[in-house]
């Protein structure tokens, strides 16, 4: 997080006005993806880094590429984040950077989505892709109303998603689950036994509702 920071690439208005994805093929809607980017490059650059799941089908949307450097996407002023097998992992990193975020509608999530905004920290667009080009089209017509949302993202990591905050997340997360524990944990052979430091040792955040409803 501290490394996509200080590499966000240059300046808004020095961007690629154009939306940016790189990945896998572990989802049907990625290769969607590729096929959109052929059909309009002037909006979306987007192509495969490998192929595992559809192999049978790279010759109709490979070759695959190269990999990129994650911080030279943010030579773009867009940014595509499509699930794959499950919620992708990048979609922090992608909005701790200096563009604009487009998340993909899936049913899967991460225990701070709860707390994104639509058309506030990112731009929604539909899991089969259907609006994606009108999304970013829009985007394009609206300048400063896309870098906001850029902006609004970008902050919203940097101030709940550092690794302090991640640390919180998962210490409240044990506490909530020891404290539903029905029975002592038992120690078993070739188990360590780690003892919590102290009674007021827990964490103070100072915000603490960074969890999903369930928690």
């Amino acid at each position: 997080m501290l490394s996509v920071q200080a590499n966000t690439g240059p300046k808004w208005e020095n961007k690629t006005e154009k939306a940016f994805w790189r990945g896998r093929d572990s989802r049907r809607e990625r290769l969607n993806l590729v096929k959109l980017s052929r059909r309009r490059p002037e909006l979306l650059d987007a192509a495969l880094t490998n192929f595992f799941f559809f192999r049978n089908e790279e010759a109709e949307f490979g070759p695959k590429v190269k990999h990129v450097s994650f911080y030279d996407f943010f030579n773009f002023k867009y940014q595509i984040n499509v699930d794959g097998t499950v919620a992708a992992y990048r979609l922090p990193y992608l909005l701790a950077g200096d563009s604009t975020v487009f998340k993909h509608d899936s049913i899967y999530y991460e225990h701070f989505y709860a707390e994104l905004e639509p058309w506030v920290h990112y731009i929604p667009f539909k899991q089969d892709l259907s609006d994606l080009e009108e999304r970013i089209e829009w985007a394009m017509q609206n300048d400063e109303s896309a870098r906001t949302i850029a902006e609004n993202g970008k902050n919203y990591v940097r101030e709940n998603l550092t690794s302090n905050n991640v640390y919180c997340y998962y210490l409240k997360v044990l506490e909530e689950y020891a404290s539903r524990q029905v029975g002592e944990p038992r120690i078993h052979e070739g188990m360590e036994l780690v003892e919590h430091p102290s009674e007021n040792s827990g964490c103070d955040c100072p915000n603490q509702s960074t969890r999903h409803t369930e928690l």
